[in-house]
């Protein structure tokens, strides 16, 4: 069965991006199609990038950096959950995602985003970084309008953003199925 991870990139106290992510890993619950596991980027608490070596070298020396490795490597897909900050994404997920590169490769993207304009911005930061990455990003994505899908600081979806979220969800598990051939074919 494929494994899907959905990534909290938010780092900063009293932060609703575990709220948003929960909220889709519930959705994600519901299929059968896929396994989904909640990823949350500062239970590893990465520092700005302390590796001797480029990540693309594959030689990491930091136990935080392995750490991440392993538990990045093991899934065929991710669903970003970006706060939008300043027009784009959070350092802490840009930081986290620059610090592995083949765990990245040949693998399928998809995002949700949160902010003044729907966290569009932040996700449209992180596309050209997919395509560093080697990896497929999917058109399907999910925005959250802090005016519209927060009520005093708690997360209130509107329930139209089921459907958003099952179809970004379709497209990212076509895509991790089609990638998984791939990189079983050693590419």
């Amino acid at each position: 069965m494929l494994t899907i991870a959905i990534i909290i990139g938010s780092t900063r106290p009293n932060r609703v991006g575990p709220s948003v992510a929960r909220w889709v890993c519930e959705i994600a619950g519901k299929r059968e199609d896929a396994a989904f596991e909640l990823i949350d980027i500062a239970d590893y608490e990465l520092p700005l990038l302390d590796e001797p070596r480029p990540p693309a070298a594959g030689d990491y020396t930091q136990p935080h950096t392995i750490r991440w490795a392993e538990k990045i490597g093991a899934f065929d897909g991710y669903v970003f959950v970006t706060p939008e900050y300043n027009q784009s994404t959070s350092g802490a997920l840009k930081n986290a995602i620059d610090f592995l590169y083949k765990e990245w490769n040949n693998k399928a993207a998809a995002f949700v985003g949160y902010g003044a304009a729907n966290g569009v911005r932040a996700i449209q930061s992180l596309r050209p970084v997919m395509a560093q990455m080697q990896m497929a990003d999917v058109r399907a994505q999910v925005g959250f309008s802090i005016f519209t899908d927060f009520e005093e600081g708690a997360f209130k979806p509107d329930p139209r953003h089921e459907k958003e979220v099952n179809d970004m969800l379709d497209q990212v598990i076509a895509w991790a199925e089609t990638l998984k051939t791939l990189r079983e074919r050693g590419r």
